[in-house]
């Protein structure tokens, strides 16, 4: 497995893969095209950026969608995608690719790797065993906003 860095210029191969990954269970996630080009925009295409890329014999198999934060206590890299071709999973894909962003992120005097998941997915248990832990002092909210301005 090679590990590089992700930008714009890969789009549709990030594309591919996440539709590939998130369209089934538990996710389901429903896409479109218009979308999904926007959100990876997003990901990748800021200064504050920094996205990875796994490869297996050339092909892109796993991402990891993020940026860079600046906080008091040390730079951060929040991952707000990681994924990995459902094909590959429970075959220690998804742990050696986080371990090479460890490596990667450590060279780049980065001091944490933060992200968020719901206890109930898979995904939980694949952090808890790579090394993360679950910051009990913190919560995530989250409140849906009417649309269209018709506030009541």
């Amino acid at each position: 497995m090679e590990v590089h860095t992700l930008d714009l210029t890969d789009i549709e191969a990030i594309k591919k893969l996440m539709l590939d990954i998130f369209s089934g269970e538990p996710w389901n996630d429903r896409w479109s095209d218009r979308q999904l080009h926007a959100y990876i925009t997003q990901l990748t295409g800021n200064a504050n950026s920094l996205a990875f890329g796994a490869f297996i014999d050339g092909k892109l198999a796993g991402i990891s969608l993020g940026r860079i934060i600046n906080w008091y206590e040390g730079t951060e890299y929040w991952i707000d995608e990681f994924g990995i071709h459902p094909g590959m999973q429970q075959a220690g894909v998804g742990s050696r690719f986080m371990g090479e962003i460890e490596r990667q992120v450590a060279d780049r005097k980065i001091s944490y790797i933060v992200l968020l998941t719901e206890r109930h997915v898979p995904a939980y248990n694949f952090y808890r065993k790579n090394g993360f832990n679950e910051n009990e002092e913190n919560v995530c909210f989250i409140k849906k906003v009417p649309c269209g301005g018709a506030h009541k």
